[in-house]
This record gives structure tokens, sequence and C-alpha cells, in this order.
């Protein structure tokens, strides 16, 4: 996934000591495994350290470049963020965060960055200095950076509340219009987000001020606790999220709201009880058997049925590789950006799983870069502006092999190089010479058959009822007694 622009002696010697620690020395008593936890906790701090210098100096020096080659203030220094976080193994959003950390810690915060030096903070608790003082003027920082860091003993014992408590008092002391300014900006953030959860449930947040949270919270509790005086079997917290969903979908839990859920099966998985994982959209991978228990439920309900729309994609067996598209418009049409997005599911970049808001063009449009599946990649909105910054290129990578997953590579302004392959897609029922799938009738369809059927659109294949046949029959799978000879090629 990464090719190396270069090397140092530095690099070489930060490689020997980490071949090092693979062979460290455990056969020792339990007062000298303390020390080396501690001992390679502060080393941890001081390559943090280390790292907020590179960090700053790359954005720096690459400012300068870009200001002696004309570009606007404004797109100095694009992309940076972006190559810190692939050389970090980070998401291009934490990447970002990590370069506005080095650049307070080098520039604005010297004696917070020595701390972190020599371990007494770590990197975690550098940063929370750094966000808690990013409301106040170069000057102030720098002066909360010396009262509470110029000495080990100003910060040394704090947890994390009682520093951001220091450091919030120390603002606060400095300049309260500061944090006027800043709880008044804060407003402005509210949000709403939902993120993935264990066991297929999901985090829904809102970041709210804290007059309206607390009052959101404090309705639904008190009107759970009047259905829970009623007899209610559920529970109080039950309850409350039953009816967060009724009072903003406006329907009741019962009720299915009018959205969009994509869920991409296998056949296997769906019509042969398979155990590969299915995978939705915006969520992640969903277990076999919840995913089919969804379709079925969905598929017999008569108040939905209606609105169940069944797509099929086609994938190789082997590989899990879609089959390719093609268009001569500049934008992506729907239905390919929606190919796309089913093939990537998430940004391509590596590291990055931010879900895909942009599908892209690898080989740019302006170079010659086609419309196609190919060409096309999803990506964040981050990730996207990061490669139009200058000295970033990407091209879809040319491979003879039948069937492979999409994969495409670029190269940062550094040079070095990233690959990026397309997650596997849930395979389909037909594996390779070792099974027959029989298309409602009594003669099997071996592989190849079934593959030139999946290229004609107009083939036996599109003539299942998938739907009738997962409510009503089983899957008519052939028994190994019934299978003919395999034909060999």
């Amino acid at each position: 996934m990464f090719d190396t622009g270069g090397s140092t002696q530095v690099g070489e010697v930060i490689a020997t000591a980490f071949c090092e620690l693979g062979r460290l020395d455990r056969d020792v008593d339990d007062a000298a495994r303390i020390d080396l936890l501690r001992w390679l906790e502060e080393l941890k701090s001081a390559c943090a350290a280390a790292q907020a210098k590179l960090s700053a100096d790359l954005d720096a020096d690459r400012r300068a470049a870009d200001a002696a080659a004309g570009v606007p203030k404004a797109q100095r220094g694009r992309g940076v963020g972006s190559e810190i976080a692939l050389a970090r193994r980070e998401s291009t959003y934490r990447g970002g965060r990590l370069l506005g950390l080095a650049t307070a810690l080098v520039h604005e915060m010297p004696y917070t960055l020595k701390l972190l030096e020599t371990g007494v903070l770590n990197e975690w608790r550098a940063t929370l200095i750094v966000r808690e003082t990013a409301c106040l003027s170069r000057a102030d920082r720098a002066t909360v950076d010396r009262e509470l860091c110029s000495l080990p003993s100003g910060v040394d014992g704090m947890g994390d509340r009682r520093l951001i408590a220091a450091v919030r008092a120390a603002v606060a002391a400095l300049d309260p219009a500061a944090v006027v300014r800043r709880n008044a900006k804060a407003v402005s953030d509210r949000h709403v987000s939902v993120r993935p959860a264990p066991d297929t449930m999901t985090y829904v947040s809102a970041l709210l001020p804290v007059r309206e949270g607390v009052a959101v919270y404090a309705t639904l509790r008190r009107d759970a606790d009047s259905i829970v005086a009623t007899g209610d079997e559920r529970s109080r917290s039950q309850i409350m999220a039953d009816l967060l969903v009724e009072r903003v979908t406006g329907r009741s839990i019962a009720t299915a709201a009018p959205i969009t859920v994509n869920l991409v099966i296998s056949d296997r998985t769906l019509f042969d009880a398979g155990a590969e994982t299915a995978h939705v959209s915006g969520f992640g991978p969903v277990p076999a058997a919840l995913a089919r228990d969804w379709v079925k439920k969905v598929a017999t309900d008569d108040s939905t049925a209606a609105h169940v729309e069944l797509r099929r994609v086609y994938a190789h067996p082997g590989s899990g590789a879609l089959t390719g598209l093609e268009s001569k418009a500049r934008c992506f049409p729907a239905g390919l950006a929606r190919w796309i997005n089913t093939r990537d599911q998430v940004c391509r970049t590596p590291w990055c799983d931010a879900p895909i808001r942009h599908v892209d063009h690898i080989e740019p449009r302006e170079n010659g870069g086609p419309t196609t599946a190919e060409n096309g990649a999803g990506l964040c909105e981050a990730c996207n502006h990061a490669k139009q910054g200058a000295g970033w290129t990407a091209k879809p990578a040319r491979t003879k092999k039948r069937a492979a997953r999409h994969c495409y590579s670029f190269t940062t302004p550094s040079g070095h190089e990233y690959r990026s392959t397309a997650p596997r897609l849930p395979k389909p029922l037909l594996h390779w010479e070792t099974e027959y799938y029989k298309l409602g009738a009594d003669v099997p369809i071996d592989y190849w058959t079934l593959e030139r059927a999946s290229r004609n659109p107009r083939s036996s294949i599109e003539k299942v009822g998938w739907l009738r046949r997962l409510t009503e029959a089983p899957h008519p799978l052939a028994s190994s007694a019934q299978l003919p000879p395999r034909k060999m090629r």
C-alpha cells in the first residue's frame, strides 16, 4: 500500500531501535516491568514531539514553495494534512487535526512542546492544552503556555479533567471576551451525526446548546416515567429511545419511515443460508442472519412491499469484483455513481473510512480522464480536495488478472506512492467449478454459462423471481449426486 520515497540515516537508526524493541527481554522482575512501561510511555511522547516538529517543518517548507510558485495564499499548503495522515496511517480528518496540533506546539507553545519531549505530557494532554487555548491570540496563548508549562511541576500529576479546568481558568482570567466569543461560535457548530455501534446498532448524536440539550433529555425522561407508571414492560431507556424515534420521524416505532436503506448481500447469503456478511451503506457489515431477516420481513409486509426494490449487482465469484460500465458524460451519471458507491463502500483513501461524498475522476477530466467505473473512485470531501493540490497525481492500476478488484495508485508531492484496492463484495452463490445453480429449471447451469448470462441483460437470469423464491420456496441447490460431469477448459 505504501512505497517510500527515500530513507535517511535517522530513519535507519529508528528502524534498528524498532527491531530491538521486538526482541525486548521479558524475563525481568515486576519492578523492572513497571520501569520499562514508564520509559516506553515517555518514549512515545518524545516520538510524538518529533512528529510534531517534522509536520510543522513540512508545512512551512511546502507553503514557502507554494508562495514562490505564485500559488494563492488560501491554497498554499493544500494536501499537507493528507500526506501526514497517510504517513501516520490515519484518516484525512485526523491528519488535519495533527497538523494543527503540530503548528501550534512548534510555533506558539514551546513550553508545552518541551514537556511533551520529556514525557511529562502525552500527545492527548498536549492536544487538550492546544484545544482549550485555541480561542486566544498568539500572544495570549504564549502567556498561558508559559504560566502552566514552564515548569514540569505545573501540570505533572494532573488528569484530563484537572488539566482542562486549569487551562480554562487561565484562559478566562486572561481574556474573558475570548471565552464569550468561543461560546457564541460553539452554538453555530450544533449538528446531528450518526455512527456505527456494536451489534448492528447506531449512535445518533446531537450537539446542542446546554439549555436545549438538557430540555430534550428531561422531556424524554419525564414522558418515559409516565409510560413506565402505566405498567409498560419496556425499560425507561428503551421507552426514551422509542419516543425519540417517534417524535423525530412523526411515526410510531412500529411504522417504517419512508427512507432508502441500501443493503448489499450475496445470493448465497440471501437464498442458501450463507454466512458471508452483508453491507449497509453508511453503516458497514451486518451479520448474514440479520440481513436475511430484514429482507424477509420487508418483503412479506403488505404495508411496505410496494417500496421494496431489488437491484442485481454482478460480482465475480472468485475476486468479488464488479463488471465495468462506461459513460461519455463529464459528470458521473446517477446510476454509475451509485454503482461506484456500492463498489467502494467508504472513502478509498487508505486509512480513511469516512462516508463517500464525491465520486471523483482518478485521472482528471481536464487531462483526458474518461467518465468510467475504472476511472472513478468514491472519496470523502477532504480527500477529494487534497487530491486537487499541486504535485498530486493518480492513475488506475492496469492489470491482466481476470475480474480483479478495482485498484488505483496515487503519488503525493513528497514522492510517496500509495495504492488503494476496492473492498470485496459479498460473493455470489456459484463458486469456481464446485456448484451449480438452477434458475428455476431442471437443467443445471455451470459457472461459464452463468457468467455469460450475467453479461446479457435479456437472459433468463433476469426472469428469476428473487423475492418470490425467498418467501415461498427454499433455494433449489442441486445435491452432489445430481451434478453433471465438470467441463474442463
